[in-house]
């Protein structure tokens, strides 16, 4: 379990930095603000595929499954401070696909981490 909670903590930080400079991004240039939802699904699908890569390497075993599983507590944990910030809990079309596509990212994180030679 602890390497579950590093690797998501890991997964977290990896989001945290790479958001902080999607938003230098937007402040400096002119990019438009729609952009935000699309690159964050990435960023996120993108750091959870580095966490369910590094879990899989560690169980060296099962690693759809520890990917998937990483990809859903990432995805909880991020649901859950989301909606305590914006004090309504509502699941849309836009945090289903974020949702999916994290667990998505996990999963093949997993697959590449138990496969890489």
């Amino acid at each position: 379990m602890k390497y579950f909670l590093r690797e998501v903590a890991l997964s977290i930080l990896i989001s945290l930095i790479l958001i902080f400079i999607l938003s230098i991004v937007l402040s400096e240039t002119s990019v438009s603000e729609s952009v935000i939802i699309p690159v964050t699904i990435g960023i996120a699908s993108f750091s959870l595929m580095v966490g369910g890569f590094r879990i899989s390497r560690i169980k060296k075993e099962k690693g759809i499954l520890y990917g998937s599983l990483l990809g859903f507590i990432y995805m909880i944990i991020l649901y859950l401070i989301s909606s305590l910030m914006n004090f309504e809990f509502n699941l849309n079309i836009n945090s289903i696909i974020m949702i999916v596509l994290g667990i998505l990212g996990g999963a093949i994180g997993g697959i590449i981490g138990v496969n890489f030679k």
